[in-house]
């Protein structure tokens, strides 16, 4: 399959990942100063134009601010003076530094060559123009300040670019899930399921992946809770939450009386319009060794009842061949059109189902609405 053919694929079958965004605005924070205390990760959390001004910046303001101080040392110690002697009397200069006179640092006439000087000093670039005397003990001093300010600066900046480079989230561009979710019967009983894969060769070391329903709900007491999180249980071909992934896999989660799902039915499917299910897959990226974690979710008119994801997995010449192009493709099959509550006190609708699917493999695109993802930097 062609390149571009394959790419259109991905568009039409692949969630985008959520890119950390999140619909649910912070306001009136009063502390804003605890952001400081943790000045490495609000650096690394910024948006990369801010990086590359604050990291300008700090560079340019600390140039600046040291020679300020070279320029005030010079011009404490008369340097200036004797430079200006020097260059408007090249004799009566010639004649002060046979009388002895040592200025602290050696060719400062002006600002300029004061901020020259202090960016030699900082980036230990020496064009041999300019040099600290032992003339000034406080020179000297400023000198090791200096320096020790630089490292501190390059260590901080060139550590932040580094990790925004690395990010673990990047790997996770390459984990994909399916854009639809399915409920169909599995095993006699209603599931809901996803395909969940990776494009890359490389593994995902330890990959866990974990659901959780995100919707209003009010307790007795009339207490509303806007954004109420229940985790539900998962199963997959490996058991537990803890899956292999070597191929794409279909993840479910059985529909019993403990799942939120238990009372949702075709029919009112679709009116659960603050129904939303929340994925996360989370490992260790194999070659780097970080913790990466990716996140997608599913809301009401994205779930599709009666639906079963199509294989794409098959053998060719002694190996296993993953048609990606089919990897949200779905098909109908025979599902009851009740909630599980009724299918588990009425076995009798088994009887009344067909035997054999007589749908179609059909491809399926769902206008996506705005979506609650929870972001979270990985570790």
């Amino acid at each position: 399959m062609p390149l571009h053919s394959w790419i259109q694929h991905l568009q039409a079958n692949f969630v985008p990942l959520p890119n950390g965004a999140c619909n649910v605005a912070h306001k009136n924070i009063r502390e804003q100063g605890r952001f400081l205390q943790d000045v490495f990760t609000t650096l690394v959390d910024l948006k990369w134009p801010h990086t590359l001004l604050i990291f300008t910046m700090s560079f340019l303001c600390s140039w600046l601010l040291f020679g300020m101080v070279w320029w005030l040392i010079a011009f404490a110690h008369g340097d200036l003076d004797h430079s200006t002697r020097l260059q408007r009397d090249p004799a009566e200069g010639a004649a002060g530094s046979a009388a002895g006179f040592v200025p602290c640092v050696t060719s400062i006439h002006s600002f300029t060559s004061a901020f020259l000087f202090s960016i030699e000093v900082q980036v230990t670039i020496g064009f041999g123009g300019r040099m600290v005397t032992e003339e000034c003990p406080a020179a000297i001093l400023v000198l090791i300040v200096q320096n020790i300010v630089g490292l501190v600066i390059n260590a901080i900046m060139l550590g932040c670019i580094f990790m925004k480079t690395s990010q673990a989230h990047r790997r996770a561009e390459t984990l994909i899930f399916s854009k639809h979710a399915v409920i169909a019967l599995r095993e006699g009983r209603l599931c809901f399921m996803l395909r969940v894969g990776d494009l890359r060769k490389s593994m995902i070391i330890s990959a866990t992946i974990r659901m959780q329903v995100v919707k209003k709900t009010a307790s007795l007491e009339g207490e509303v809770v806007p954004l109420n999180q229940i985790d539900i249980q998962m199963e997959n071909p490996v058991g537990g939450n803890s899956i292999f992934l070597v191929s794409p896999l279909i993840i479910y989660h059985v529909i019993d009386k403990n799942s939120p799902l238990y009372d949702i039915s075709p029919m009112n499917l679709h009116h659960h319009e603050d129904l939303e299910i929340i994925v996360i897959l989370e490992g260790v990226v194999e070659t780097t060794g970080i913790t990466t974690q990716a996140r997608t979710s599913y809301l009401a008119d994205e779930i599709l009842w009666g639906q079963r994801f199509v294989p794409i997995v098959a053998e060719e010449d002694g190996r296993y061949s993953v048609d990606y192009s089919k990897f949200g493709n779905t098909v109908k099959v025979p599902t009851p059109s009740c909630t599980a509550r009724q299918l588990e006190e009425d076995k009798s609708i088994m009887d009344t189902m067909p035997l054999s699917p007589k749908g179609t493999i059909r491809r399926r695109s769902v206008k996506l609405k705005p979506k609650f993802t929870i972001s979270e930097e990985p570790s």
